[in-house]
């Protein structure tokens, strides 16, 4: 393609921003999944395991193998849901929680890098454009249109 579309712009970004993370992580024995995973659990009351694929967007094979690695790592630890004797919750461990510490961190050192550069207006304008799309997919709007 001679011109590059949103789809490209926003790929190639994420690529990069993924690699970035799995160099980073890769120094701690850890993924950019693992990060990411360790950022979505409730480091106070942990969070349903049901609860974690969703508000990732995750399939729930790719989150049962992260979830594997992580507890073998001891990083995590199930434990039975007291209002849903069927589920489990996920908690961090001590280990966990240092794990999660350096992740956060590394986060926020990129969200600072972008924002020390970029104004604040075309923050905001990146955030309405990237929640536009997403609602646009997610509502199935772009290819179920009638």
């Amino acid at each position: 393609m001679k011109d590059k579309t949103i789809d490209y712009m926003l790929r190639t970004t994420w690529l990069s921003v993924q690699k970035m993370y799995n160099e980073e992580a890769s120094k701690f024995g850890s993924t950019m999944a693992t990060g990411f995973t360790l950022l979505s659990i409730d480091p106070e009351n942990g969070t349903p395991s049901t609860a974690l694929g969703p508000k990732m967007g995750m399939e729930a094979t790719s989150l049962s193998r992260i979830l594997k690695t992580m507890e073998n790592k001891g990083l995590i630890e199930r434990h039975p849901n007291p209002e849903d004797g069927r589920g489990v919750i996920i908690c961090l461990t001590k280990f966990g929680h240092e794990h999660r510490a350096n992740s956060r961190q590394k986060v926020l050192t990129f969200d600072n890098a972008i924002r020390n550069i970029i104004s604040e207006d075309k923050i905001k304008h990146f955030y309405e454009v990237t929640e536009t799309i997403n609602k646009m997919v997610c509502n199935k709007k772009i290819y179920n249109q009638e």
